[in-house]
């Protein structure tokens, strides 16, 4: 069983075998669903095939106990509980991110899984980072450590997060704070795409017309100029964290944006602004704009990086926490 646990949504899918397709299964919304043990029990039902022996789930938070809350939902994962239940053998939980570093080892351009940001040309096999907004915001390295490949789970997220010209100084009074900061997941995430709107209509004088994240990406899509600032504005600084990030590990193999919602704005991201700030690392900027840049676009890297997981044991070094039965 595998499990890609988010603060929106639950995805999940069955590997009958190591190499063979992942089988997906009905999704939940975590908000809707008292908690995983319904959720899995509900996805199962139209699994026609033997049930899963063992599950592998990534979550959206720190995973340094067996049983972790999600930062951003209300559903508390515990490995014992889950494997109890459905009388499994064997629960591992993982960051949420693992899984996305170890899926860019599967994913192909050439296959379209995922679309390029500027012209510094294929993935490397160096040091890759894969970071991305959603409900939240999720990074994480992948590390060549001689024939393996360690996965190091950040909570690069909770950063703090600031402005970098007059432009942005003069907006950020205006940004939400949230536990009296501004991170990166404040603005680097669907509510924080939300935070950036409201507080560019602030900034302006003007009341914020968006109710919701998903408003504002159609709202562009249809020339509205708040809507359309927004998403230049996001990009830049989605593409300034990443730079800065490809710094800090010095990621010469590559940069991955993943999340539910660079796919949705490809278009702006390759517009030149997110690449402007990625590349804008001076005295290294040189260096960065040698580093490829891509937006995963496939739709489940997750668990298709789950099932890299547990396929190739022995290929990656990763973080966990689990539970066995006696």
């Amino acid at each position: 069983m595998l499990g890609d646990i988010g603060g929106t949504n639950a995805r999940f899918a069955v590997l009958p075998g190591p190499g063979e397709p992942v089988h997906l299964l009905p999704r939940a919304l975590t908000a809707q669903a008292p908690g995983p043990v319904e959720a899995i029990g509900a996805a199962l039902e139209s699994h026609d095939g033997p049930r899963p022996r063992s599950a592998i789930f990534a979550v959206a938070t720190r995973v340094d106990r067996p049983a972790i809350r999600l930062t951003n939902a209300h559903w508390t994962i515990d490995a014992a509980e889950i494997g109890t239940a459905l009388g499994l053998e064997r629960v591992s939980l993982v960051n949420d991110y693992t899984p996305v570093a170890a899926s860019v080892t599967v994913l192909d351009e050439a296959r379209g899984d995922v679309a390029p940001l500027g012209e510094a040309g294929p993935a490397g096999s160096g040091i890759r980072v894969v970071l991305g907004p959603g409900t939240g915001f999720g990074a994480a390295a992948l590390v060549p450590i001689e024939d393996r490949l360690a996965i190091l789970a950040t909570e690069a997220g909770h950063m703090e997060f600031g402005p970098a010209d007059s432009e942005e100084m003069a907006l950020w009074p205006h940004i939400e704070r949230v536990g009296g900061r501004v991170t990166a997941e404040v603005v680097l995430s669907g509510p924080g795409l939300f935070r950036l709107s409201k507080a560019l209509a602030a900034k302006r004088g003007l009341p914020c017309p968006f109710n919701v994240p998903n408003d504002i990406l159609d709202a562009a899509r249809d020339g509205d100029g708040l809507a359309r600032d927004t998403l230049d504005l996001f990009s830049r600084c989605l593409g300034r964290f990443a730079g800065d990030l490809a710094l800090t590990f010095e990621a010469a193999g590559g940069v991955f944006i993943a999340g539910g919602i660079a796919p949705r704005m490809v278009d702006v991201l390759q517009g030149g602004g997110f690449r402007h700030a990625f590349d804008r690392k001076a005295p290294h900027d040189a260096w960065a704009r040698k580093v490829p840049a891509f937006v995963i676009v496939h739709r489940e890297p997750a668990l298709e990086g789950l099932a890299a997981l547990v396929a190739h044991p022995g290929r990656f070094l990763y973080k966990s926490q689990g539970w066995e039965r006696d």
